[in-house]
């Protein structure tokens, strides 16, 4: 309260939002009547508000599972899930006590609630709650927290934690995902040109919002970094350098970091670029137009690939001479030496280990932090390109044959089928349950259907008189998955089902997750706050009901590593001070 100044004894001072107004004492006396009066009213009001109405967290509870030592359903509906691989039914909670969570290592553990004791959700409505604990290792993909999907007919659900290492970029770190579908899609929507872009090289997503890097060719131009600014609008974030393009982007430590390059345009079979000027730079974005230089690649005139491994940014060279660079901070990148000197191109982690393509000689090679393993040759093929992981394995895409493979073990690869008659597979990555890749020389893209089956959904760029078309690379979005394409220079988009995806990096620790599905939406919640929202759908066309197991841990992307407690399914949309008594810290 203020200071008594002179001639203010008959007045009184009272708190209005950051300062206070002062009232005449006759005032204050009539406001503090008022009060008593009207404060019946004001309990009566918040206790028939629904933001404060009794909170019910045994209305609608079809599953409980709160994974405390066992792994046993307490809703009632005897739902007893049976343990698959080495899940830790002894590790720590939220409240720091043993055996009070389940442990997911990744690898092979997970959860199976059978089909016949699993709930059937159809179209009602319907929610998840879990407890969910992620740590700081980066050295995996953090995979499905609950899912129920009838891969056939591409029926059911999914909860995940999502990263998406596309061609050279790691386009989704950590963001969280709920969909639903019943085997429908959108058609693929012209998003608009980035700049003068050829081609968006890279696309990523960081703080709720898409980044596009692109290759621009002109003698006067440079490679610079878009914002996605919804419908075809891209707002300009300026450029690193001076280089013809950003070739790559990663999210590491909450900012986002851009690799530039001279592109050799060339090589898609296009006029060179006019624009002479080397890349081989990283920078970090500062906002608005603003970059910081983080330090010249040795010997690289194009950055390859991006990647956080352990922690770590690592980054590898396009071009010959091979190079493969961890950041030091400030400017400072050291080498970490490539295998046998061949290059390594595109960088994902997958079960502990980076793992990266190549153009010399069509290889895989992993790297554990300290030397290269030679996982051996795709078929015939002379590169490769891409990686995703699907259903817990690792695919690889190759050039010449236009084939998909999947890694057995090191020196054993199976042969995953030809996408249409194309030669080229570049960007891949999981999305809404299925694993779609992009393709040259026609610029299409599939969607995997098991064992050698690829089916075409779409072809993206129809530039005439060109040789070579791509569908480049990926990245999911605002519920979708985008494409760029070259020489077109544009980006598309696609829907599986109905999506919604928090476009924030997911900070390690414990969180309270909640997906909820309405009559019309998906929402997803986090600490008891809403983060992420689908767009509008119809009810009626998303009967989930199937005949397929309730996987815990386990589902179309890849084993979850981290711990979950007190696991819920709800069939009703639970109210949002249900999800703030269920988010409430730990006692």
């Amino acid at each position: 309260m203020p200071g008594g100044a002179p001639g203010l004894q008959n007045q009184c001072w009272v708190r209005k939002g950051p300062g206070w107004v002062r009232f005449p004492f006759t005032s204050a006396i009539f406001l503090s009547v008022l009060w008593l009066v009207a404060w019946p009213a004001v309990l009566i009001s918040a206790e028939t508000s629904p933001e404060y109405a009794p909170v019910d967290l045994q209305q609608g509870l079809v599953a409980h599972w709160p994974l405390a030592g066992d792994t046993r359903d307490r809703s009632g509906h005897n739902r007893h899930a049976v343990i698959r691989g080495e899940v830790d039914l002894q590790a720590v909670g939220r409240g720091g006590a043993e055996s009070t969570a389940a442990g997911f290592n990744g690898l092979d553990a997970w959860l199976e609630v059978p089909a016949a004791r699993s709930p059937l959700l159809g179209r009602e409505d319907f929610s998840i709650a879990v407890w969910l604990y992620a740590d700081e290792k980066s050295d995996d993909v953090p995979g499905d927290i609950l899912s129920q999907y009838d891969r056939s007919r591409r029926r059911g659900f999914h909860l995940s934690l999502k990263s998406n290492a596309v061609t050279t970029t790691l386009a989704n770190a950590r963001q969280l995902h709920f969909g639903i579908d019943n085997d429908r899609a959108s058609p693929w929507r012209d998003c608009g040109r980035p700049g003068n872009a050829l081609l968006a090289f890279s696309l990523a997503v960081h703080e709720g919002s898409l980044y596009a890097g692109t290759c621009e060719q002109g003698a006067n131009e440079a490679g610079r970094v878009y914002r996605y600014a919804g419908g075809e609008q891209w707002s300009d974030c300026g450029a690193p350098d001076r280089s013809n393009s950003v070739t790559a982007m990663a999210v590491h430590d909450g900012q986002l970091y851009a690799g530039t390059g001279k592109y050799r345009v060339a090589g898609s079979a296009l006029p060179e670029s006019e624009n002479m000027q080397l890349g081989g730079r990283i920078f970090r974005y500062g906002g608005g137009d603003r970059w910081i230089d983080c330090g010249q690649l040795p010997e690289t005139e194009a950055v390859g690939g991006m990647i956080v491994f352990g922690g770590r940014l690592y980054a590898s060279s396009l071009y010959r001479p091979a190079g493969f660079f961890r950041y030091d901070g400030d400017d400072r990148w050291g080498a970490c030496g490539t295998p046998d000197g061949k290059r390594v191109v595109a960088l994902g982690v997958y079960n502990g280990d980076l793992y990266a393509t190549s153009y010399d000689g069509g290889h895989v090679y992993r790297y554990d932090g300290q030397g290269w393993i030679d996982c051996g040759r795709l078929g015939e093929n002379t590169q490769t390109y891409a990686f995703a992981v699907y259903q817990g394995r690792l695919y690889a895409g190759t050039w010449p044959s236009g084939r998909v493979y999947r890694f057995e073990d090191v020196g054993r690869w199976t042969d995953a089928g030809r996408l249409g008659e194309e030669l080229e597979v570049m960007g891949m990555l999981v999305h809404n349950g299925r694993l779609i890749a992009g393709t040259l020389p026609l610029a299409e893209v599939y969607s995997y259907e098991g064992e050698t089956a690829w089916k075409r959904l779409a072809r993206l760029d129809h530039t005439p008189d060109v040789r070579y078309r791509r569908a480049w690379t990926l990245a999911e979005h605002d519920g979708r998955v985008f494409c760029s394409t070259l020489p077109s220079g544009k980006v598309f988009a696609f829907e599986a089902g109905c999506n919604a995806i928090w476009g924030h990096s997911l900070p390690a620790g414990w969180h309270h997750i909640v997906a909820v599905k309405s009559s019309d939406r998906l929402t997803l919640y986090v600490d008891g706050q809403q983060v992420a929202q689908s767009s509008a759908f119809d009810a009626a066309q998303f009967d989930l009901d199937g005949d397929s197991a309730l996987r815990i841990g386990f589902g179309e992307n890849d084993h979850f590593r981290g711990r979950l407690a007190e696991l819920r399914i709800y069939r009703r949309a639970l109210p949002p001070n249900a999800i703030r008594h269920l988010a409430a810290p730990a006692p």
